[in-house]
């Protein structure tokens, strides 16, 4: 990953290391400067879920100091305080949350953290928070915030010499900036070179200019003077770079995503589609906005069985990683598409939003990494949020109730639907958990970014009611029947075969599944037995298609005494590595043939050589089945034809019909006892009961 703070702040990505859950600095010595909110006593939910009271909590006074080089912001000599929120916030044995920075202690007389108690990232989040709260309710509070998170963000926007408008992330509690933060960070020092908190700065511009434009002219006038101090940081650094592509284990990318990638990318085309919404003329930022988005949507990759199943990946050096973490893109193209009126950046999000994202909840959620197997199944409010968020905006922009369903289905995590089946948040606290393991482990911590797309969400649920009803009647998960996976080296082989344990089953780019592999030579079998019980399902095996590989693979089923043919897989695929990280190239190909449900074991025969890894096992159903004070069952179709599924329900549900863009097709249906429905190719449909 090009953003190293996926390790040293929150460690949200643990599939390099095999981490179970998201980490905070729990533990950090507090400063002088920290707080401790006592627990509120056990209330019943508000009718609004929106309760921006913890991230209040987590706010501090910034002293902003004079005579820094290259630093200052609005209204610094009048006003030399703003308002910035801890970074993360510890969960007490009684309760409550005590705040703390990132890092421990180095210097305990001044208190300073090896990072520090605040940086860009949350407060330009935090701030998006408060302009959208004072957008939709008219809080008067929450535009006092933005206004005073603004101020501090822009100050640590550096304002001139070789570096301007990029930024620095860290800065302590009494003010002091902290360039060069430890552990080492990239860029160093954090404002060199455009990041990730460069992008977020562009997304609380845009929303903020276009808050304050009328509201409070000066003011406004003063974010887009440094909204063109970013503008002018991009257009030396990524932008510079279009239309120039490069080449990722033979894949083409753009060579112009922000720090190579469509996550951090995704944030700026948030803030660029606001502000060019609210300033049409400036052709500089339209043009910015239209080149950006069209670099995220060059990563969109897969489509209906094929992986990832169409979703836009987040990272251009890799084609076979996708992460759950900062996946903004779906509704950044969508903000885009609505801004420059550009119909195909609609489908690209939508295809994401409707194929990968429902085949996404039916495997388990937005988990931490694909890689390309499910190697991080621990999940945050982040990647929620980023599911919510484009599925709410999706449909808004194209009517289509398939992608409201499934931000119903998505949004239910925050309400228990998860795999600890607990709430996720308190709308009457308005804390949350800053992760869920894979295993149902739950970090009851309540940090800044956490806080920052929990209460995201909740803005978006109020604005739209019905989801909102959805969400908070789906309290527990009823079944996850989806994507699952085979160890190739648990098989059985005969001929040259033998098990390879690197050693990191990390390769910089992918995870080799279960950490090994078979080298496998020519005239090899691999027979490996199928999941009891599976339903028909199509078979996505994974091999190394780097250097080193020869010839093809030839896969049959047993079925019964039946032997069936169900294709070819490469050995490996031409291409330069260009700027992967490494040669190892595994990405899963489709078989043609699915296996039936009646099928006991697969058989692979090398022709060549071969690396195998594993086999991704994709039913051509896959279920999502929720439940609460309703029911709601999701059926998500892996081919491009229709196909049946049976129903045995106890009363009568409504089933609906979705196709491939989400979209409803014929009218919602009354059905009971024994049924068999159709769901449409590359679709879905959903059967719900009160």
């Amino acid at each position: 990953m090009r953003n190293r703070r996926l390790t040293t702040k929150k460690a949200v990505l643990g599939l390099v290391l095999g981490t179970a859950l998201a980490v905070t600095a729990a533990g950090a010595p507090a400063s002088a400067a920290t707080a401790t909110a006592h627990p509120a006593a056990a209330t019943p939910a508000p009718a609004k879920l929106a309760n921006l009271a913890h991230l209040d909590f987590l706010l501090d006074d910034v002293p902003l100091l004079a005579g820094i080089a290259g630093h200052t912001t609005y209204r610094a000599a009048e006003e030399p305080v703003a308002r910035a929120p801890w970074v993360y916030a510890d969960r007490q044995a009684d309760g409550s949350f005590h705040r703390v920075g990132g890092g421990p202690i180095t210097d305990a007389a001044r208190g300073w953290y090896a990072q520090g108690a605040y940086d860009a990232d949350d407060i330009s989040r935090a701030a998006v928070v408060y302009l959208r709260d004072w957008k939709q309710n008219g809080t008067g509070s929450s535009r006092a915030s933005a206004y005073q998170l603004l101020r501090s963000l822009t100050y640590l926007q550096t304002a001139d010499g070789p570096d301007a408008g990029n930024v620095v992330l860290w800065q302590q509690h009494d003010g002091t900036l902290n360039p060069s933060a430890l552990p080492k960070e990239l860029p160093d020092p954090s404002d060199s070179a455009e990041s990730f908190w460069l992008a977020r700065t562009v997304w609380a511009l845009g929303e903020g200019y276009a808050g304050f434009r009328s509201a409070d002219p000066a003011f406004a006038s003063f974010l887009a003077q440094r909204m063109q101090l970013a503008l002018g940081a991009l257009q030396r650094q990524s932008l510079a770079h279009y239309p120039q592509t490069a080449v990722a284990n033979g894949v083409t990318v753009p060579a112009w995503l922000i720090v190579g990638s469509a996550g951090a990318t995704a944030e700026a085309v948030l803030g660029l589609s606001a502000y060019v919404a609210a300033q049409p003329s400036d052709a500089a930022a339209r043009t910015a906005l239209s080149r950006y988005a069209e670099g995220i949507a060059k990563l969109q990759s897969g489509d209906t069985g094929q992986w990832p199943f169409g979703a836009l990946l987040p990272e251009a050096n890799s084609p076979t990683f996708w992460h759950a973490w900062a996946g903004m893109q779906p509704a950044a193209l969508t903000a885009a598409a609505t801004t420059l009126h550009d119909g195909a950046l609609q489908q690209a999000a939508t295809k994401d939003l409707a194929s990968f994202t429902a085949q996404l909840l039916a495997s388990g959620g937005p988990d931490n990494g694909w890689t390309p197997t499910p190697a991080d199944r621990t999940q945050i409010a982040y990647g929620v949020d980023s599911r919510v968020q484009g599925l709410v905006a999706a449909s808004d922009a194209t009517g289509a109730a398939g992608l409201a369903a499934l931000a119903g289905a998505q949004a239910a995590w925050y309400f228990g639907a998860n795999r600890a089946g607990v709430a996720a948040y308190d709308p009457a606290t308005g804390t949350c958990v800053d992760g869920i393991a894979g295993d149902g482990t739950v970090n009851r911590n309540c940090g800044a970014e956490s806080v920052i797309h929990t209460e995201l969400s909740m803005l978006a649920l109020d604005a739209h009611p019905a989801i909102a009803r959805a969400a908070t009647a789906l309290t527990r998960t009823t079944a996850t029947d989806g994507l699952s996976v085979i160890e190739a080296e648990n098989g059985t082989t005969t001929g040259p075969v033998s098990t390879v344990t690197p050693p990191s089953a990390w390769t910089g780019s992918a995870n080799w599944s279960g950490g090994a592999y078979l080298q496998a030579g020519d005239g090899a079998t691999v027979t490996l037995t199928l999941p009891a019980g599976h339903p028909a399902a199509r078979l996505l095996p994974i091999a190394d298609l780097g250097p080193g590989g020869v010839g093809t693979t030839t896969w049959t089923a047993q079925n019964g005494h039946q032997t069936l043919a169900l294709g070819r897989t490469d050995n490996v695929r031409p291409g330069e590595q260009g700027i992967a990280p490494s040669p190892v190239f595994l990405l899963p190909q489709t078989l043609a043939t699915p296996v039936p449900e009646t099928a006991s074991t697969v058989t692979a025969r090398v022709t060549g050589a071969a690396r195998l890894d594993a086999v991704l096992v994709q039913p051509v159903i896959s279920h999502l089945g929720l439940a609460g004070s309703t029911t709601l069952d999701v059926y998500v179709n892996a081919t491009a034809a229709a196909a049946p599924q049976k129903l045995d329900v106890a009363g009568p549900v409504t089933v609906t019909s979705f196709d491939a863009s989400g979209r409803q097709v014929g009218r919602a249906q009354t059905q009971g006892g024994h049924a068999t429905v159709f769901v449409q190719p590359g679709g879905f449909t959903t059967v719900s009961a009160r």
